[in-house]
């Protein structure tokens, strides 16, 4: 596993996670799970504190992905952020959920922003996407803010406990983040 820590400031960190980690992560997908549920397919699937440990311990496997990433607000867990990455294609997909307490703060983008700086820098990726419910308005507009160009919809990739859903794919390239 990648580990990665990131003081994005304003009591704002990005961190990877540890079992440790997983009652307190279980707790934040419970009190988010109305506004999880539409979107994320892996809510239906997170039951028990010992299912998010697992997820935990499945991303601390992987040597090459950059998942499991806690985001911390002054010190309490309140979402996640993480990359898979594609060794053989150079490229990673990038994922993020926050607590509802803390949307329209900037935090996911600033946070997208740290995590696109490491994929193009560190990692040396050529590109990054972002899939984002064709209906999930909030997630869009921080691939809007992050300079990314809006390539396709995926017509109902994705299925949630409300059926099946558009994805709408965004990316960026390496030379075209502003620090590449």
């Amino acid at each position: 596993m990648i580990q990665l820590d990131f003081d994005l400031g304003d009591g704002v960190r990005i961190r990877a996670l540890d079992p440790g980690d997983a009652e307190a992560l279980f707790a934040v997908v419970d009190a988010n799970r109305d506004r999880l549920r539409r979107w994320m397919p892996w809510e239906q699937t997170t039951r028990t504190s010992d299912d998010t440990r697992e997820f935990i311990e499945r991303s601390r496997a992987s040597s090459t992905d950059a998942e499991a990433n806690g985001i911390w607000v002054d010190g309490e867990l309140a979402g996640t952020m993480g990359m898979r990455i594609d060794t053989l294609a150079n490229s990673a997909e990038i994922g993020y959920w926050i607590d509802g307490r803390h949307e329209g703060r900037g935090i996911v983008t600033r946070g997208c922003r740290r995590f696109f700086d490491e994929a193009f820098g560190a990692f040396g990726l050529h590109r990054v996407s972002l899939l984002a419910a064709a209906t999930n308005v909030r997630s869009q507009a921080v691939a809007e803010r992050l300079g990314m160009t809006r390539e396709a919809v995926l017509r109902e990739a994705e299925r949630t406990t409300d059926g099946y859903h558009d994805l709408v794919v965004f990316s960026i390239l390496e030379h075209e983040w502003p620090t590449a």
